[in-house]
C-alpha cells in the first residue's frame, strides 16, 4: 500500500481528509515524493511548483518543502513520518536490538508539541496502528516492528548516533540555537551519516521563508527547476491550503509587505541581511582565551538587564590596549534567577576588576540603578540603543579593532544578527526569529565605551587669531 492509497482508506487516515479537494496539491506533492503515478491535474500541479518538466518515477531521498505559514507542512511532516515508520520494514539494516529511527525535528517546544500530538492521534486512532505501539513518552512511540518515532528540538549535538528511517525537519528556516551560528547546516551535517546505512531513508525539510541564506535557500537557489534529486517544492499559503480566507492574507500583506509575502506568498525576504561573516568575527578572537584576569587596567563595563524571567541577564567587561578594544570577561545569567542574587555577582566581579561604574540599557527602568546602587556600584544609562551599538561594533570588527574572548556563544549571537530595513527605510539590527543577543549586546556595549572614536572633544579656551 502507498501513501495515497493509505490516505484514501477509510480504515487508515482517510478521516483526516474530509474534503479531499483541500488536499489536492498535497497529494501531487506526495506522488511526487513517492515515485507514485500522477493524474493530469496533479503533473500540472507538480510542474507549476517545482519549475520542472519531468515527473519523478521512483520515490526520492529528500526534498524540500518551501510553503507560506499555516500551509499544511506541520500535519504533513506527522503524516509521512507515521507512514514510514509503520508501513515500512527496516529490519534488515539494523544490528540486533537496535532500532530505527524516524526523527521529527521542530523548530521550538511548541512546535514539536503541535507535530507530536498529529502523530499520537494516527498512531492511537487508528486501531491497526495503535497495536504497533510498544511504549508512550512525552515525545516518542517505541514501535513494535524496531522502529522508533521521536519528535525533538533542533540540536546538532542531540542527533548523533541513531540510524535513521526519515528525518523530518519542520521550519528549517527558524531554527537558531546558541550552540552554532548555523544549525540547519550543523544539524543536517550530524544527521545524514545516520541515514546512510538504510538504503531507502528520507529526508524531508520544510519550512516557511525566510533572508536569502541558509540550507532552505541553498537548497532553492541550487535545486529548484532543476530534475533530479532532491525535489525542491515551493507554493503559497493558499495554493497548499485553500481554506484560508484570502481576506486574511491581504490584510497581512497591507501591514507588513515583505514580512506577509514570506509567511503566506513564500517569497523569500530582500529586506534582511547578514550582520557580519562568521570569519571576520573568529579573526578577531583570541584562540583559548576565555578569561582575563585583572591586570591593573582601566577597566570598563557594560550590563544587559533583565528582570529574570525571558531573557538572559549579561556583563561585558574590557580594556584598551595597543589601540583595541579587549574583551576581559562575560557573564550571563540565564531565567529563571532573582536579579537581586545577579546583581550582587556582578557588583562582586566588577570590584574585582576595580570598576565602580556600569552602563547600561536605558530601556531596563530604575530597578537596575537600585540595586547596583546598594553594591557600591554607579549605573549609567546607555547613550545609544542596541541596533546603533552593533552598527559601531560592526567597522571594529572588520579592521579587527576588537579581541574577543574564545566564547563560542558570542561568536554565534554576533553571527547571527541581522540587518532589517523597514518600511520607512530605517535600519535596525537585530537577532533574529528564535535568536538570542543578550551577551552580544554587552560586548557591543562595552566595545563601545572602549572605541576612542567616541571620546568626547578637548575643550580649549582662549583668544584665537586666524591667520592669512
Amino acid at each position: 500500500m502507498n501513501i495515497l492509497q493509505a490516505c484514501e482508506s477509510p480504515l487508515l487516515f482517510s478521516r483526516w481528509f474530509k474534503n479531499r479537494d483541500n488536499y489536492a496539491s498535497w497529494f501531487a506533492f506526495l506522488a511526487a515524493f513517492f515515485g507514485l503515478p500522477m493524474s493530469e491535474d496533479q503533473l500540472a500541479t507538480f510542474k507549476h511548483h517545482t519549475g520542472r518538466t519531468e515527473a519523478p518515477t521512483e520515490a526520492g531521498s529528500e526534498a524540500w518543502l518551501i510553503v507560506g505559514r499555516r500551509g499544511g507542512k506541520s500535519f504533513v511532516m506527522a503524516l509521512v513520518a507515521v507512514f514510514l515508520a509503520c508501513f515500512f520494514d527496516y529490519r534488515q539494516y539494523l544490528a540486533p536490538g537496535e532500532k530505527a529511527t524516524v526523527l521529527v525535528i521542530a523548530a521550538d517546544r511548541r512546535q514539536a508539541r503541535t507535530i507530536i500530538r498529529y502523530i499520537k492521534a494516527m498512531l492511537t486512532g487508528i486501531p491497526s496502528l495503535a497495536l504497533l505501539i510498544d511504549r508512550e513518552t512525552a515525545d516518542s512511540f517505541d514501535l513494535t516492528n524496531s522502529v522508533t518515532i521521536e519528535v525533538g528540538t533542533a540540536s546538532f549535538r542531540s542527533t548523533r548516533g541513531y540510524s535513521y528511517a526519515a528525518v523530518l525537519c519542520d521550519e528549517i528556516a527558524f531554527w537558531r540555537t546558541d550552540d552554532a551560528a548555523e544549525p540547519d547546516f550543523a544539524i543536517l551535517d550530524a544527521i545524514r551519516p545516520g541515514m546512510a546505512t538504510i538504503h531507502t531513508s528520507m529526508l524531508l525539510c520544510a519550512s516557511s521563508p525566510y533572508a536569502r541564506r541558509g540550507a532552505l535557500w541553498d537548497a532553492y537557489r541550487r535545486h529548484w527547476g532543476k530534475d533530479g534529486a532532491p525535489l525542491v517544492w515551493k507554493a503559497t499559503t493558499r495554493e497548499m491550503n485553500p481554506t484560508v480566507r484570502q481576506s486574511v492574507v491581504d490584510a497581512a500583506l497591507e501591514r507588513d509587505h515583505a514580512a506577509a509575502s514570506a509567511e503566506w506568498l513564500a517569497e523569500w525576504r530582500s529586506d534582511i541581511e547578514a550582520f557580519v561573516t562568521r570569519e571576520v568575527v573568529e579573526a578577531c578572537v583570541s584562540l583559548n582565551v576565555t578569561e582575563r584576569a585583572p591586570a591593573g587596567m582601566m577597566y570598563k563595563a557594560f550590563v544587559d538587564p533583565s528582570g529574570g524571567s525571558n531573557d538572559s541577564m549579561t556583563l561585558a567587561i574590557g580594556h584598551r590596549a595597543d589601540g583595541k578594544a579587549v574583551l576581559d570577561a562575560t557573564r550571563e545569567r540565564k531565567p529563571p534567577f532573582s536579579p537581586e542574587s545577579v546583581v550582587a555577582d556582578f557588583a562582586a566581579l566588577l570590584q574585582n576588576y576595580g570598576i565602580s561604574s556600569v552602563t547600561g540599557d536605558r530601556y531596563a527602568g530604575e530597578w537596575p540603578r537600585e540595586q547596583f546602587r546598594k553594591h557600591g556600584i554607579t549605573y549609567r544609562v546607555a547613550d545609544k540603543p542596541r541596533s546603533d551599538l552593533y552598527r559601531d561594533l560592526l567597522p571594529l570588527l572588520n579592521s579587527g579593532s576588537v579581541d574577543l574572548l574564545d566564547d563560542d556563544k558570542l561568536i554565534n549571537q554576533i553571527v547571527g544578527l541581522e540587518r532589517r530595513v523597514a518600511r520607512g527605510g530605517r535600519e535596525s539590527i537585530d537577532h533574529g526569529p528564535g535568536g538570542h543577543d543578550d551577551l552580544a549586546n554587552s560586548v557591543a556595549g562595552v566595545v563601545e565605551m572602549l572605541n576612542p572614536g567616541r571620546q568626547a572633544p578637548i575643550a580649549y579656551s582662549g583668544v584665537f587669531q586666524t591667520v592669512y
